[in-house]
């Protein structure tokens, strides 16, 4: 199966992009704990993800590929530029209150974790790298990685990212990233993410 070019994504699209997210992430024990309702786990993430991809749509790059029939977006990367300072998302409080509801306690500890663990020197943040399920293991994750990478190596730029399981981990380090201190934030159930950094080669 041939895949399409990575494009930019449409701001008309950013929704869908947000669940595809969501749908690719919904076996992540990291998402069992901010939405543990197992029926509104997809929407509940979809309206998250897709918060944060219009906020990076703005101040960062959201890049996505095709499904060769042009049946729309199959794997998405979402990139935050922090080489600089930029605003949070418009009315973040109030929209993080009304998708999150009950879950909402949930999804601030996820913040506050976040907040206090990452890295204050300039770099771009891999926020979400997601393929849907039924187009796994074509290279698809690597090559929207690569695509950024090689502007980053030109422009001396370091990368940031919270990976959330092993898996990832290992694809990551192939990719040049490698383990920060303190290496694991864990949620208050345990569940861990991983901080890794990628320095511009």
């Amino acid at each position: 199966m041939t895949f399409p070019d990575i494009r930019p994504a449409r701001e008309d699209e950013l929704a869908a992009v947000g669940h595809l997210i969501s749908y690719a992430f919904r076996e992540l024990a990291a998402c069992a704990y901010l939405v543990p309702a197992p029926d509104e786990l997809v929407p509940v993430m979809a309206g998250y993800f897709g918060l944060l991809t219009e906020h990076a749509h703005k101040y960062g790059r959201v890049d996505v590929i095709d499904h060769p029939d042009g049946a729309g977006p199959v794997a998405a990367a979402v990139w935050f530029d922090l080489t600089s300072e930029a605003p949070a998302p418009e009315r973040y409080d109030e929209r993080l209150s009304a998708l999150a509801g009950d879950f909402l306690d949930r999804f601030q500890a996820l913040d506050e974790l976040f907040e206090k663990h990452h890295p204050t020197d300039p770099h771009w943040h891999l926020a979400f790298l997601a393929v849907h399920p039924d187009h796994q293991d074509h290279g698809l994750g690597s090559r929207l990685m690569k695509r950024t990478h090689d502007e980053l190596d030109q422009a001396g730029v370091p990368a940031y990212l919270e990976a959330t399981n092993q898996n990832n981990v290992r694809l990551y380090r192939r990719h040049g990233y490698v383990d920060m201190d303190p290496f694991e934030m864990p949620l208050p159930d345990g569940t861990p993410f991983f901080r890794m950094w990628r320095t511009a080669r």
